[in-house]
């Protein structure tokens, strides 16, 4: 198929480039002209072409939990919000842990997806943080990184070993940082909020002790170490000082992280609890400050589905986690480009370039020539209301229900192929 993209605005961090122009497709991959007439054109006036987002953080549920979420409509969820990549954490039923899994995964992918989808194996076998797993035999089968998450890796040999094993294989670790037993029984930030509510709190130490911890690793190991969902101040903070020490490190951070504060949780919406939980406003201020100067280096979802009857319980006793896939790029717009916090293109680059890099993504995160033709259109003076009935997830924990959004995907292009148009 030969589609020509006309007449838009073309931001491309990788080659750090802003302009008016014309973009065409053929065969999957963007060309500087095509070889024939165009089988589609698509008139992009005041609209903005950026290459097509990557989520690097997402639980897609399948297999073991479809109820939740399937590979089919988690993708459709993810084309809907403009995102052409999806990376799916390991915690599903059974576990990623071995090459059979991998390959379900990549299958079901390729027969049911409308995005791709990139697997992370698990660190430890059954991500029991016990045993490591095979992780060659996992990259082999198609592996982008290795992760517990949802589970820390709380013994330090084993996190040691795995930071070790998998330089040989130059794949990140994520790690998920949470210190089991001062995260124990909390439901959200230990704080002014918690105590007034009189549920118990989570401190933000509980996240940074294993922030710390898993940086010494890293500079002991000379290992990749990529921080999973950053939420406090005092993360950033260890972060930026392991980057200026040369420690190969990344970080990524989630909307609800730069959006909420533990405030919004007085209603005792159980779609305002997820782990890490909504902090404080000061830790709000630390993670813009965090994404401006470089610490933080990626903007994910961390989607995470779960059914109404699951999450229409007693605030102790819901699940943690809520969905993303269809606002990321509606609040990143919003909340840090509207706002000045960022400019387009350096929002841009967070959930394009940057992952792309991080991850080892040849060919993606690009508009240059030769890329493949992940395309993500942009209309800025698209408004839409967030409503329950206009989800496509199956799952609706969304504590964005209602919210009234200026910008947004209008077309989102994945291997050529047009597969979301608003």
């Amino acid at each position: 198929m030969r589609l020509q993209i006309k007449n838009i605005r073309i931001i491309d961090p990788s080659q750090n480039k802003d302009y008016a122009g014309d973009i065409f497709v053929e065969n999957g991959v963007i060309v500087s002209k095509l070889s024939g007439a165009a089988d589609e054109i698509y008139d992009g006036s005041g609209k903005i072409a950026v290459p097509g987002l990557i989520d690097v953080h997402s639980h897609l549920r399948e297999p073991g939990q479809e109820g939740k979420e399937t590979i089919k409509t988690g993708t459709q969820a993810a084309a809907k919000g403009g995102i052409t990549t999806v990376f799916c954490m390991p915690n599903t039923k059974p576990a990623i842990d071995n090459a059979p899994a991998v390959e379900f995964i990549l299958l079901k992918a390729q027969k049911e997806g409308l995005v791709n989808v990139f697997p992370i194996g698990c660190a430890t076998k059954g991500s029991q943080g016990e045993e490591l797993s095979e992780i060659g035999v996992l990259k082999k089968a198609g592996i982008v990184a290795i992760s517990d998450d949802g589970l820390p890796v709380s013994n330090s040999l084993i996190m040691r070993r795995t930071l070790e094993y998998t330089k040989m294989f130059k794949i990140p670790v994520i790690s998920h940082s949470e210190d089991k037993e001062l995260s124990k029984n909390g439901v959200m930030n230990e704080g002014k909020s918690s105590m007034v509510l009189g549920l118990r709190g989570i401190p933000g130490q509980a996240e940074e002790v294993m922030v710390a911890r898993d940086i010494m690793l890293a500079e002991l190991t000379g290992g990749y170490l990529h921080i999973a969902h950053v939420s406090t101040a005092g993360s950033v903070d260890l972060i930026r000082q392991a980057k200026k020490k040369g420690i190969k490190v990344t970080a990524e951070t989630c909307p609800h992280y730069f959006t909420l504060t533990d405030d919004i949780v007085k209603v005792f919406d159980t779609n305002t609890k997820m782990n890490p939980p909504l902090r404080e406003q000061k830790d709000v201020d630390a993670i813009k400050q965090g994404l401006v100067d470089g610490t933080i280096d990626c903007i994910a979802t961390d989607h995470a589905p779960h059914t109404s009857e699951e999450k229409n319980k007693e605030f102790d006793l819901a699940p943690f986690g809520i969905i993303g896939f269809e606002t990321i790029l509606s609040l990143v717009l919003n909340e840090l480009v509207d706002k000045k916090v960022l400019s387009l293109s350096q929002a841009v680059a967070k959930m394009t370039l940057n992952p792309a890099k991080i991850f080892n993504l040849e060919g993606r995160g690009s508009l240059k020539e030769g890329s493949i033709a992940d395309i993500t259109v942009i209309d800025p003076k698209y408004s839409y209301e967030f409503t329950k009935e206009s989800i496509v997830s199956k799952s609706k924990n969304s504590p964005f229900i209602g919210r009234k959004f200026q910008g947004g995907a209008v077309l989102t292009i994945v291997g050529g192929k047009i597969v979301y148009k608003a």
